[in-house]
């Protein structure tokens, strides 16, 4: 081989004058306009959405994940109605369809569930079913308010449930000086 050949085999890739000015341009012109378009980026000028700086919309993007409260475990349980365990607990997914939830409204949804009846459509809830936790992930919630939700969703989806009897309280103790007086 002789040494012309074994030179042309390791040529480089610019051949003219002309390409050589072309690569030195842009080694400089790219850098620098990369550098221009982040300073742009980092110091752009942004409009922020007069709305989202409300005080009420900030304070809700800032309100703590969980909440502690303190409750009497003495004090009566008010019992909650349908259309309020909807709006607390059920409407996250009814509301949305997410996990594959019915929709309230959605009659098609609706349509196959509803034929379980009221009871079955409790049980069912009582005891969680696909993605949906035991009793709507709430256990505070007793069966009574769990069929009255239930009752609210499917009647505005197609049914006409009626609203379930309340449950008979139990009788409560009477003290201990009130038995004491009784016996005198």
């Amino acid at each position: 081989m002789s040494q012309s050949a074994a030179h042309d085999e390791h040529s480089s890739f610019i051949q003219t004058p002309k390409q050589l000015l072309v690569v030195l341009l842009l080694a400089f012109l790219v850098p620098i306009i990369g550098i221009v378009m982040l300073v742009q980026l980092i110091l752009g000028e942004t409009n922020p959405n007069p709305a989202a700086l409300e005080p009420a919309a900030v304070a809700a993007r800032i309100q703590p994940v969980g909440r502690v409260e303190v409750v009497d475990a003495n004090a009566p349980k008010v019992v909650k109605s349908g259309e309020d365990v909807v709006k607390a607990v059920c409407g996250a997914c009814h509301t949305t369809g997410a996990a594959n939830a019915p929709k309230i409204g959605d009659k098609a949804g609706w349509a196959a569930r509803l034929g379980q009846g009221l009871d079955g459509l409790t049980k069912s809830a009582i005891k969680g079913k696909n993605a949906m936790p035991p009793r709507g992930g709430v256990p505070d919630l007793s069966d009574y308010e769990i069929a009255r939700a239930i009752v609210f969703m499917a009647n505005q989806s197609g049914a006409s449930f009626k609203e379930p009897a309340e449950p008979k309280a139990a009788p409560a103790a009477a003290p201990a000086d009130a038995k004491k007086d009784a016996k005198k």
